[in-house]
């Protein structure tokens, strides 16, 4: 449990430096776009090489790698070349894929956007035969990724992703003023930049554990058909799951322009504590549990488990209730400014609030499908993927009608939450629950519950003053309540010495 928490400290800082310059590039966006049908042209047009990326790339390629690769490090099995294959296979693949995205898109938009203008539409379709290279930098820095990972060097792959914003704020501030008719072309050039500096910054760091690239072109080898195997049922399940954006963005499509903006800047907030700690969590416990299962270290596995669990609780919980508590004053701080106006601000909080409450469900859903994937189970995710992305069409079309955006997210939540009780359901076996868990996650709960009244009562207390310190104040009075809290009522303890006390 220490070296776990280690690792997912040193990957949460990292993790954390790139959320910062994160919003950051969001601010810039916008101040220079706003919540515009310039910025919703992007998003449509981002949406397929940025699904690729989920798919191909940090989703099901980099979670089923990372145990193969895992593997054949515990058994010495030539490691190295086994990832040079991978990535020989890479270079051949991509350029297909990114020649085909580039051809196709003036099909694939209009059912992407289909309520987009002509004039709208046609900026998408430009946007995206920019945008699309993006997919193949991607793919190859998941890989390195992967490799890092697998060696338990989680810093530099996690603060990888700051050169990607900081290639997206270039675009947004520089590069958008030398197009002078479009200027959302400079965001699409500075998201290229940005992938290629976050493909290239990982290269010392793979240096650094002994990788050194030769192709090796071998589809047939055992490990790449492990892979496959695993790669299979994780594809058609992360894609399952994209269909709800594609959905969400379709149906916002026809909310006039800075409905898919305005759900956006909300979707970022509400990823803002899973990626700097879900994903930091998940992806520290994944080579974890691929070590444990190869080893044959069963209960192991489970401790895993369970401390990944409650340190997602742990964070996530008074995250998301603190975050309720000031959504508002965040998106006036951070957006209401430049070309972002307090209309956009009402649009965006207005989503926030309901994305909130999917952002527990979420951080578990990390873990669990990756333990799935450790496992060799990864129909069970596909299958609780097709019941949550159901549940989410179905809510979709029932509540946006009433609730516009706010429907939407949601809608988004629900389908979240039904996904994970489905993954808890099938591995309540294997978690073994038991009452040192159960005493955690109560004692998390209630220091949530008022972690949310202490940040409320600070927030009433300030007025329509400064909006930084509407943000700042209730941010730092529920912080320390809940360190002195977990102090106090003995939780930090409990969590400490969890893996201790499981493992006996």
């Amino acid at each position: 449990m220490k070296r776990l928490a280690r690792d997912v400290l040193l990957m949460a800082l990292a993790t954390g430096i790139s959320r910062v310059f994160g919003l950051f590039r969001d601010v810039t966006i916008a101040d220079r776009f706003g919540a515009s049908g310039a910025y919703d042209a992007f998003l449509v047009a981002f949406f397929l090489p940025h699904f690729l990326r989920q798919l191909l790339a940090e989703g099901a390629l980099s979670t089923a790698f990372v145990p193969v690769f895992t593997e054949s490090l515990v058994a010495d099995k030539e490691a190295n070349r086994f990832a040079s294959n991978v990535l020989s296979i890479l270079i051949i693949l991509f350029p297909i894929i990114v020649a085909l995205g580039i051809l196709l898109a003036p099909y694939y938009l209009p059912f992407l956007a289909s309520g987009f203008s002509e004039e709208k539409l046609a900026l998408s379709i430009h946007l995206a035969r920019i945008l699309f290279p993006f997919i193949a930098l991607m793919g190859f820095a998941a890989v390195f990724m992967g490799i890092l990972n697998a060696h338990h060097r989680f810093f530099a792959a996690s603060l990888a992703p700051v050169l990607f914003n900081l290639g997206m704020i270039s675009g947004a501030l520089f590069l958008s003023s030398s197009f002078s008719l479009e200027p959302i072309y400079g965001l699409a050039v500075g998201a290229l930049l940005g992938g290629g500096g976050q493909l290239l910054f990982q290269i010392p760091a793979l240096r650094s554990v002994g990788f050194h690239f030769h192709f090796t072109l071998t589809p047939l080898h055992p490990g790449i058909r492990q892979m496959g195997r695993l790669m299979i049922p994780a594809l058609l399940g992360l894609a399952v799951t994209q269909i709800n954006l594609l959905v969400d963005n379709k149906i916002a499509s026809h909310l006039g322009d800075g409905g898919i903006s305005s759900l956006q800047y909300a979707m970022r907030l509400f990823q803002l504590p899973l990626g700097v700690f879900a994903v930091s969590i998940a992806s520290a416990l994944l080579p974890r549990f691929s070590a444990a299962l190869a080893r044959g270290e069963h209960d192991r596995f489970s401790v895993h488990i369970k401390d990944g669990i409650s340190s997602s609780t742990f964070i996530l919980l008074p995250a998301m209730v603190g975050l309720y508590a000031i959504g508002p004053d965040v998106i006036r701080l951070l957006f209401e400014h430049g070309s972002f106006s307090p209309p956009d601000t009402l649009r965006t909080a207005h989503a926030l609030s309901y994305y909130l409450v999917g952002v527990l469900p979420y951080g578990l859903m990390y873990i669990f499908t990756r333990a799935f994937y450790a496992i060799g189970r990864t129909t069970l995710p596909l299958l609780a993927s097709c019941c949550a992305v159901a549940a989410n069409i179905a809510f979709d079309l029932l509540l946006v009608g009433p609730m516009r955006e706010g429907g939407l997210a949601l809608a988004t939540s629900i389908a979240g939450s039904v996904n994970v009780a489905i993954l808890f359901l099938f591995l309540w076996r294997t978690i073994h629950p038991d009452g040192i868990l159960l005493r955690r996650l109560v004692k998390i709960a209630l220091g949530s519950g008022l972690v949310f009244a202490v940040a409320w009562v600070t927030r009433q207390s300030i007025g329509e003053g400064s909006r930084a310190l509407a943000v700042f104040l209730p941010t730092l009075a529920g912080i320390t309540f809940y360190l002195i809290y977990a102090r106090t009522s003995g939780l930090w303890e409990l969590l400490r010495s969890s893996g201790e006390n499981h493992s006996g």
